[in-house]
């Protein structure tokens, strides 16, 4: 099986997203289960020049958009047996962020294109292009396009990964003649989406099979509150649709192994140890240093979608616990600005970091007792996950993913992982951590016993890829 991955961003080259992580994780898995996978990127300015040095130039070609002839340089990496290929092009790549351009439309089209006549080049000829989000998504609409004129694509499958709805690259028609595109394309049961074209909603009706980061937000994104107006036409081509949770990467997220924590431990041992990671991140945000006080952490964007409206709404009345609630991460201003506030009226109690630190991130995960996630829209989330994997139980709403990951305690059976609650209410997340609350202080062995369900669970790759594996043997066949 040769599959063709394609992303704008990459772990360990180039991070904004959780897609980085995703793309850097999961090829490494199927390789190693026999997969033949190799990973296309752009080129970015921003990566390091520790990567960039060990790269090395192999092939060159162009790519046509309307009267522009535009130059690609083709780098080849290879990590963790996986072959990457960086697309080197200095006026759509050489930029200060990946992102956030007046003319990203004609960037992703040209990136999408030249990866749709890379193989050609490389001689080497995918069973799959598996492309992700808005970035690659045109990917899906060349191929069935280059079919008419050119056999080479005809046995061709595609794989298209929503990995959040949200942004789905809504441009100007205008851009369908820059991508050699026939104006055919701009009708309803196409790329039109107003007076605009989508390019997500063209990848969605073009591709083989598209997929999302979990089982529960593939049946979410089917209804108008999560479908960001789309929902429609996901019904209409739901026959194509599935969901597959993504995992984490269990060697860089590991309690044992970790350089970033002051006492490593493991589920052996973590009653003993754990809590000399509290006393550290006490010591470094300037609150009173007690082990036996219940810390909530909260590592996140500062977003409404992340569900900081209703930890709004709360606050007040949950610091009346004894509770300290520790919180990194930058977003709306208005976010910041409340958690600056509640840190000033609580100093013994809150401690906001409005920037992020991956290092920090790392302790508060280890730190803490409890990891509050209430999102409004979660497709798959990794913070639940790393926090299980470090002990510390996360509270969640029953959005996406968070769903599929995080299994509720059930006080009769002492099984579950966290805490969840299912609806957009306030006080929902307020009775659920007071529910947690009242099991850490009044039943530690209880919670002990969570913790460790957590930190047995496994939300790796393994399980996930072999369910990639499966969807491609599904869309070959």
């Amino acid at each position: 099986m040769k599959v063709l991955y394609l992303t704008s961003e990459c772990v360990p080259f180039i991070k904004t997203g959780g897609l980085a992580d995703v793309a850097g994780s999961l090829p490494k898995i199927l390789k190693k289960k026999g997969i033949d996978i190799r990973v296309v990127c752009p080129l970015y300015s921003i990566i390091s020049d520790e990567y960039r040095k060990k790269m090395k130039k192999i092939l060159e070609f162009y790519v046509d958009l309307d009267w522009k002839h535009q130059y690609t340089g083709v780098y080849e990496y290879k990590k963790d047996g996986v072959i990457y290929y960086f697309l080197d092009n200095m006026e759509y790549f050489d930029r200060p962020s990946p992102y956030g351009y007046g003319d990203d439309g004609e960037r992703f089209i040209y990136f999408s294109k030249a990866c749709t006549l890379l193989p050609k080049y490389l001689n080497w000829k995918p069973d799959i292009i598996h492309s992700n989000d808005w970035h690659s998504a045109m990917t899906n609409i060349f191929i069935n396009d280059f079919r008419g004129g050119d056999p080479y694509y005809n046995d061709i499958r595609t794989l298209f990964t929503i990995h959040n709805l949200k942004y789905q690259g809504i441009f100007s028609p205008e851009l369908l003649r820059l991508a050699g595109l026939s104006g055919s394309y701009f009708n309803e049961n196409d790329l039109k989406y107003y007076d605009s074209i989508n390019f997500m909603k063209g990848a969605i009706i073009h591709s083989t099979a598209f997929n999302t980061v979990s089982p529960n937000y593939a049946q979410e994104i089917q209804y108008p509150f999560y479908g960001e107006s789309l929902d429609g036409v996901i019904r209409k081509y739901n026959f194509k649709l599935s969901g597959i949770v993504n995992g984490i990467d269990y060697e860089e997220w590991n309690p044992e192994t970790d350089k970033n924590i002051v006492s490593n431990y493991s589920v052996k041992n973590f009653k003993e140890k754990k809590s000399k990671n509290k006393l550290d991140i006490q010591r470094l945000y300037s609150l009173p240093q007690r082990e036996d006080v219940a810390m909530i952490g909260l590592v996140s964007r500062l977003t409404s979608m992340k569900g900081i409206d209703l930890i709004r709404y709360i606050m007040e009345e949950l610091l009346q616990e004894d509770v300290q609630f520790v919180i990194l991460g930058t977003g709306d201003y208005t976010y910041e600005e409340m958690f600056r506030y509640f840190e000033w009226k609580y100093p013994k109690k809150v401690s906001s970091r409005i920037y992020y630190n991956s290092k920090e991130s790392n302790k508060i995960y280890a730190a803490s007792d409890l990891f509050m996630m209430p999102s409004v829209s979660e497709p798959c989330g990794i913070s639940q996950m790393i926090s299980m994997r470090y002990g510390t139980l996360p509270i969640v709403r029953e959005a996406g993913g968070l769903k599929n990951t995080v299994e509720p305690y059930n006080k009769y059976t002492k099984e579950g992982t966290g805490f969840s609650f299912a609806n957009i209410n306030a006080h929902e997340l307020l009775f659920t951590t007071k529910k947690a609350l009242d099991l850490y202080y009044n039943d530690k062995e209880t919670f002990n016993i969570l913790v460790k369900n957590a930190m047995n669970k496994r939300l790796d790759w393994n399980k996930s890829a072999d369910e990639y594996i499966e969807l491609y043997n599904k869309i070959k066949a």
